[in-house]
């Protein structure tokens, strides 16, 4: 069990490596500038620091507030996006605007917006 986000990384298959690092960079390239990047929930994440936010996440309120976070599943890599599962309008208008931008159907749950291939992830759009 990886605890790390390198020792994740290096955990991945060689087939799914490649193309989560590519997610993985997307986000980092794209977050707003003040978030921490860490290892929880066996995922990578992306965080509003307990130094920034003390109150911390309201049912675990040691960890710092989740954000986003990315990881690999067995049929492909899933992005979970807190500000989606939080506002319903937001929510809405990714409904509304992801089949804009990508082929297939949209594979959601909550808050996991989940891609069979790396080619499905609407790039503009996340």
């Amino acid at each position: 069990m990886p605890n790390t986000v390198d020792e994740y990384i290096q955990s991945l298959p060689d087939d799914l490596r490649e193309s989560f690092s590519k997610l993985r960079n997307f986000v980092k390239k794209n977050l707003p500038k003040g978030f921490e990047e860490t290892f929880q929930y066996n995922m990578i994440g992306y965080v509003v620091p307990k130094k920034m936010y003390p109150a911390g996440y309201h049912v675990t309120p040691e960890l710092a507030l989740p954000f986003l976070h990315i990881a690999s599943q067995k049929n492909g890599l899933a992005l979970y996006h807190m500000g989606i599962y939080s506002d319903p309008k937001l929510l809405q208008w990714f409904q509304t605007e992801y089949p804009k931008h990508c082929k297939t159907k949209l594979d959601m749950g909550k808050s996991c917006i989940r891609f069979k291939k790396i080619e499905d992830i609407p790039w503009k759009l996340i």
